[in-house]
C-alpha cells in the first residue's frame, strides 16, 4: 500500500503511521506482497486489469480528520488507475488489511508478540470492551492494571517503605493506595532530581450504588430487598429496569494465621433490579421517586412470613453469624452467594466488605459500520484506560536520552468530590513525585529541589467530555461540539473549573502536530451548568501547568453510555505521544 489512509465511516481520517512500529509492519507487508507478486506475475494479466494484481491505495497528502469522504484511486502494478466508489468503511479497511496480512507468512524476526507497542485505533477497540466487562467496579479496574504493569516488567512499590534504594535511572514502577487508586511511572535513564515530570491523571471510579453497612432490609410483600445507598449520581432514572450484578472487595480472615486479607469478586449473573411502576397507576415513576423508599432493588423472594404457615427450609432467610457479627447485617442469600463464588467454607470468616451495584450488560459494538462502544462506566474508565495503555507503549521503547519521569494517576472518589486520602485532593500524586526527587538528590528532599520539580513539570487531566448530542444541537456552542472517532478534546472554562489556558493549550496542540493527532474544543454555554475534574486541585496543589482534556462520550453519568469505536485508540495515540514529546516540546516554550 501507499500510505494508505485509516478512515472511519464518516470520512475522517488518522495517521497511517501511528508509530514507527506498525510503519516497520507496513513495510514489510509491502515487501511480502511484492515477492508474491513476482512469484505470480503470469496472473496479473486478468480481464479486470485489477482482480489478480496485487495493487496500492494511494490517498491526497492534505487529508486531514473530519474531511468529507473522497474518491480513491487504485493503482494498479502496471500504473493503470481505476476510479472506485467513495472509501470503505472502518471496519472493511481494517479486515481488507488483515486479510492481506495473511496472505503470505510474516518474517521470523518479527513473529515475537509486541503487546504493548503502539497500534492502530481499531486494534484498542476489543481490548478495551474486555476491560469494562471484565472489570466493573473500581477495585477491579486497579487490580486489572497493576497485573498488566507487573507484565510490562513493572515493580510495585509500597507507600509504608523507603523508596530511595528501590529507585533506579531507566526503572518502571507502580504504587496503589486503599486498591482503588494507582500512580504508575518511568524513570528516564538521565533523569536528575529537579527535572520535570510528564503526568497525566484521571479517575476509574464511576456512578453506582453501594450497599449500606446494615443491607438486610425487612421483607416487603415477599421481595426480599437490598439497602443500598447512592454513589455521586447512582440510581437515577438510567438504572431503573437494568440487570445489575453486585461487585466489590470482601475481607476474610483466615481462620489459621488470623490474617485478613482482601478479595475482589463479582457474581456473573443479574441479581438486583429497581423495578419502576407501570404508568397505568397514573403517575408512575417520573424521576421524582423517594431514592430511600421507591428505588429499592429487589434481590429475590422469600413468602415465608406471610403465605407459609411452615415454610419450606429453602423459604426461611435465616440470619447467619452470631449476633454483632458483620455477616448477621447482612441478607443471609447474598452472603451465601459470595461465599461460594469465593469459595469460601465458613462464611462467619468473612469480617467485612464493600460491595456495590454495576450495569451487567457487557460492553458491545453498535452502530451499522460498529462505529460505537455501548457499556457502562465508560466516565471515566475510558480516559484511565488510555491513559494507562499509552504509558505501556511509551515504556517498551524509551529513547535513550530521556530526563524526566513520564507518570500516570488513576484516582477513586472524583464523583463524589476526591476529598478522601485515594482522592485527587489527597496527597498520593505530590507525595509519589517528591519522593521520586528525593530519591534521586544528593541532598535529600528540599523545598527547592520540590519547587524546580514542580516548575517543570506539566499535568494533563483526562476526564471524559461531551461529544456533540444530534438532538440538541441548540445545547452546545457553535464551534465547540466535539465528534466521535476523531480526537482528544481540550475542554476549556473561564470560571477555572478546567485548568486550561492559552499556554497549555499551545503546548498540547505542540505535541498533537508532532505525533499527527487532532484534537478538538469544548467549552460549556453560559446558561448551562459545567462538571469538574480533577485538574485545578491537582494544578494547583503542585503548581504545575496543566490542561483539561478527555476522550468524547454521550449520555455522560447515565448507567449505559457511548463513545466511539476508535476512541479508546486515540487516547493511547495522544497520550504516548505527550509522554515521549513533551520533554523536546516543552524547550520551545522556555
Amino acid at each position: 500500500m501507499k500510505d494508505s489512509a485509516w478512515r472511519p465511516h464518516n470520512g475522517s481520517t488518522f495517521p497511517p503511521q501511528t508509530s514507527r512500529e506498525f510503519q516497520h509492519e507496513l513495510d514489510l507487508t509491502r515487501q511480502t506482497r511484492n515477492d508474491a507478486s513476482q512469484r505470480s506475475a503470469h496472473n496479473s494479466a486478468s480481464s479486470t486489469g485489477v482482480k489478480a494484481a496485487l495493487w496500492h491505495i494511494s490517498y491526497d497528502g492534505n487529508i486531514k480528520r473530519g474531511d468529507p469522504p473522497r474518491w480513491t484511486s487504485i493503482e494498479h502494478e502496471a500504473g493503470v488507475p481505476t476510479l472506485l466508489a467513495p472509501h470503505p468503511s472502518l471496519y472493511q479497511q481494517y479486515n481488507g488489511f488483515k486479510q492481506e496480512l495473511q496472505l503470505t507468512p510474516r518474517p521470523d524476526e518479527c513473529s515475537t508478540p509486541r503487546e504493548n507497542v503502539l497500534k492502530t485505533p481499531e486494534a484498542y477497540t476489543k481490548p478495551f470492551c474486555d476491560f469494562l466487562t471484565e472489570n466493573p467496579t473500581v477495585w477491579h479496574a486497579v487490580d486489572y492494571f497493576e497485573k498488566k504493569l507487573e507484565k510490562a516488567g513493572f515493580s510495585k512499590l509500597s507507600e509504608r517503605k523507603i523508596w530511595t534504594s528501590e529507585l533506579q535511572p531507566g526503572g518502571k514502577y507502580f504504587v496503589t493506595r486503599n486498591g482503588s487508586s494507582m500512580v504508575a511511572f518511568t524513570v528516564g535513564k538521565n533523569y536528575k532530581s529537579g527535572n520535570g515530570v510528564a503526568m497525566i491523571a484521571g479517575h476509574v471510579d464511576a456512578l453506582t450504588a453501594r450497599l449500606k453497612p446494615v443491607s438486610t432490609k425487612k421483607t416487603t410483600a415477599g421481595y426480599v430487598q437490598l439497602g443500598v445507598a447512592p454513589y455521586g449520581g447512582g440510581l437515577n432514572t438510567t438504572w431503573w429496569d437494568r440487570d445489575l450484578s453486585i461487585g466489590g472487595r470482601v475481607l476474610v480472615k483466615d481462620s489459621k494465621t488470623g490474617k485478613i486479607t482482601t478479595r475482589l469478586v463479582k457474581l456473573g449473573w443479574p441479581i438486583a433490579k429497581i423495578p419502576t411502576l407501570a404508568p397505568h397507576f397514573g403517575v408512575g415513576m417520573e424521576g421524582q421517586q423517594n431514592k430511600e423508599t421507591q428505588t429499592v432493588p429487589i434481590i429475590g423472594l422469600d413468602y415465608s412470613s406471610d403465605i407459609y404457615d411452615h415454610a419450606p427450609e429453602e423459604f426461611v432467610n435465616l440470619t447467619l453469624g452470631g449476633e454483632g457479627t458483620f455477616i448477621s447485617t447482612q441478607p443471609p442469600k447474598l452472603v451465601r452467594a459470595i461465599a461460594g463464588e469465593l469459595s469460601i467454607e465458613n462464611s462467619s470468616s468473612i469480617v467485612n466488605w464493600e460491595l456495590e451495584l454495576y450495569d451487567c450488560q457487557p460492553a458491545q459494538l453498535g452502530g451499522l459500520d460498529k462505529e460505537f462502544i455501548f457499556a457502562g462506566r465508560i466516565d471515566d474508565k475510558l480516559c484511565s484506560w488510555a491513559a494507562m495503555e499509552g504509558l505501556l507503549a511509551s515504556a517498551s521503547s524509551p529513547a535513550e536520552d530521556d530526563s524526566i519521569v513520564k507518570l500516570v494517576a488513576v484516582f477513586d472518589d472524583e464523583e463524589i468530590g476526591s476529598l478522601l486520602r485515594q482522592g485527587a485532593r489527597g496527597n498520593f500524586l505530590s507525595s509519589t513525585v517528591e519522593r521520586v526527587s528525593e530519591a534521586f538528590s544528593s541532598n535529600g528532599s528540599s523545598a527547592n529541589i520540590l519547587s524546580q520539580t514542580y516548575a517543570n513539570s506539566f499535568l494533563v487531566s483526562a476526564d471524559v467530555t461531551h461529544a456533540v448530542h444530534p438532538n440538541f444541537l441548540a445545547s452546545y456552542l457553535e464551534g465547540h461540539a466535539p465528534r466521535l472517532n476523531v480526537g482528544l478534546v481540550v475542554s476549556a472554562d473561564s470560571n477555572g473549573h478546567m485548568t486550561t489556558d492559552s499556554v497549555s493549550t499551545a503546548l498540547l496542540t505542540r505535541v498533537a502536530e508532532k505525533t499527527n493527532n487532532k484534537l478538538q474544543l469544548f467549552m460549556i454555554r453560559n446558561d448551562s451548568r459545567g462538571g469538574g475534574t480533577v485538574g485545578p486541585m491537582l494544578s494547583s496543589a503542585m503548581g504545575v501547568r496543566g490542561i483539561d482534556a478527555g476522550l468524547p462520550q454521550l449520555s455522560m453519568h447515565s448507567i449505559r453510555a457511548t463513545t466511539g469505536s476508535l476512541d479508546p485508540g486515540l487516547g493511547v495515540s495522544i497520550f504516548k505521544g505527550f509522554l515521549d514529546n513533551f520533554e523536546s516540546v516543552d524547550k520551545e516554550f522556555e
